[in-house]
């Protein structure tokens, strides 16, 4: 009986998270193609480099928020707690790698945090408030990004003593690492840009 709620879960959250608003906003305000310019990442950090901040706030939200719908649609029509995660997952996997975007898509840190906090609040805020610390001290988005992922999985299990949400969030840190590869190379050697950076 689990199964089709499951797969309806995934395949709805997929397509929601495969929604790229970063480049759907960009383009109605007439910018150029958001995937060539900047880091060609069709995140809010990139949206920010066009100058348009309000954009990249729009985009930050709209992005938070594939993660977040999903979530609450699989509650309202499947009340069972396998299909939030799936959902949540689904919507995270369809922003990296979007359909409607030949599977070339953003780097999921909106739409981790935004799943995070549907799933559990408190833990959403604990991560958005990591992210935020970081992002004050360093001015560096990607070094934030992967601070507060790295850390989701530690809270989840030693703070919030929930195993299932420490594999959850581990099996997303670990993607978010891996499209974070070549950030993480320009961290260690120092040539990363900070936010607002071209």
């Amino acid at each position: 009986m689990i199964i089709l709620p499951v797969f309806i879960s995934l395949l709805g959250g997929y397509l929601l998270g495969s929604l790229p608003f970063g480049l759907i906003l960009t383009r109605l305000a007439g910018l150029e193609d958001l995937r060539t310019t900047g880091s060609g990442n069709i995140g809010a950090t990139n949206v920010l480099r066009t100058g348009n901040k309000l954009l990249a706030l729009e985009t930050l939200l709209l992005d938070g928020g594939k993660g977040a719908v999903a979530i609450w649609l699989s509650y309202r029509f499947f009340n069972n707690e396998l299909s939030f995660y799936v959902a949540g997952g689904g919507a995270f996997l369809g922003h990296l790698y979007p359909v409607f975007l030949k599977f070339r898509g953003g780097k999921g840190v909106a739409t981790f945090l935004g799943t995070l906090l549907a799933i559990n609040l408190p833990l959403g805020i604990l991560c958005a408030l990591t992210w935020g610390v970081v992002t004050m001290i360093f001015r560096i988005s990607s070094l934030s990004a992967l601070i507060m992922a790295a850390l989701s999985p530690v809270y989840s299990f030693f703070i919030f003593r929930n195993s299932d949400l420490a594999i959850f969030t581990g099996l997303l840190c670990i993607m978010i690492f891996i499209r974070h590869k070549d950030n993480i190379k320009r961290l260690l050697s120092g040539s990363e840009p900070g936010i607002g950076k071209k």
